[in-house]
C-alpha cells in the first residue's frame, strides 16, 4: 500500500475543497487488472488525497519504510488492536495479519481529505459492513484475454498461476454488483478520468453542496 501521495493542481472543487468531511473512496479489482497504475494517474490531477497505509505483521523487508509502505506491527499489538476494535478491515494471508488502521483514515478525512483504500473484495465489504457512507469502485479489465496478456507480461507468474489469478478474478467479478461503481481499464488514462469523476460527483451531491452555501 502507498501512503500519502501529492500530485497536481486539479483538484475538484477549489476552495471547497476543505470545506467539508472527506469521503472514502474503496478501489478492488483482480491482480494485474492495473489499479496501483491508474491511481497513480489520478494522484497527478488530485493533490489532496491521503492513500491509506495498511498495517501488517510480516517481517519489514530491505527498501520498506514503517509508515510509508506499511504500518508494521508485532502479532500482539495486532491482536490488541483487533480488540480494541482500531481497524476498519483485517484478513490472515499466509500466517500474516493485514488490516487498514481507522485512525490514519479518519483524520485525513477530518481535515477534508479524501482517502483511497486499494483493498481486496472481502476488505472493501467489511469496510462497507462498517461504514455503509463508503463509496466502492470495482476495477476490471475490458476482457479476460487482455487480463491474461497484463498477467503474462508482468513475468512475475508461471502459466499455472496465471490461470489460477484468472479464475480468482472472474469470482471477484461476479462480486462486483456490490459495489457502486464499475470501472473497466482499457486505457490507463480513460480509468483514472472516470474515477476522478466519479470522485467529483460524490462531492456534487445536494446535502453536501447545501452545508457549504448554509455553512454548516
Amino acid at each position: 500500500a502507498a501512503g500519502e501521495i501529492r500530485g497536481g493542481s486539479g483538484e475538484y472543487g477549489g476552495e471547497w475543497a476543505h470545506m467539508n468531511r472527506g469521503k472514502t473512496f474503496i478501489i478492488s479489482g483482480p491482480s494485474g487488472v492495473g489499479k496501483g497504475s491508474v491511481l497513480r494517474v489520478l494522484l497527478e490531477k488530485r493533490n489532496h488525497i491521503y492513500v491509506s497505509v495498511s498495517a501488517t505483521t510480516r517481517p519489514q523487508r530491505p527498501g520498506e519504510e514503517d509508515g510509508v509502505h506499511y504500518h508494521f506491527l508485532d502479532v500482539e499489538t495486532f491482536r490488541q488492536r483487533i480488540a480494541r476494535d482500531e481497524f476498519l478491515e483485517y484478513a490472515e494471508y499466509v500466517g500474516n495479519f493485514y488490516g487498514t488502521p481507522k485512525e490514519f483514515v479518519d483524520t485525513a478525512m477530518e481535515a477534508g481529505r479524501d482517502v483511497i483504500l486499494e483493498i481486496d473484495v472481502q476488505g472493501a465489504l467489511q469496510v462497507a459492513a462498517k461504514r455503509p457512507e463508503a463509496i466502492l469502485i470495482f476495477i476490471a479489465p475490458p476482457s479476460w484475454e487482455e487480463l491474461e496478456r497484463r498477467l503474462t507480461l508482468r513475468g512475475t507468474d508461471s502459466p499455472e498461476k496465471i490461470q489460477k489469478r484468472l479464475l480468482r478474478a472472474k469470482v471477484e467479478c461476479q462480486t462486483a454488483d456490490a459495489y457502486h461503481y464499475f470501472v473497466i481499464n482499457d486505457t490507463l488514462e480513460n480509468a483514472a478520468a472516470e474515477l476522478d469523476a466519479i470522485m467529483t460527483a460524490e462531492h456534487c451531491k445536494s446535502r453536501e453542496r447545501m452545508e457549504i452555501i448554509n455553512g454548516n
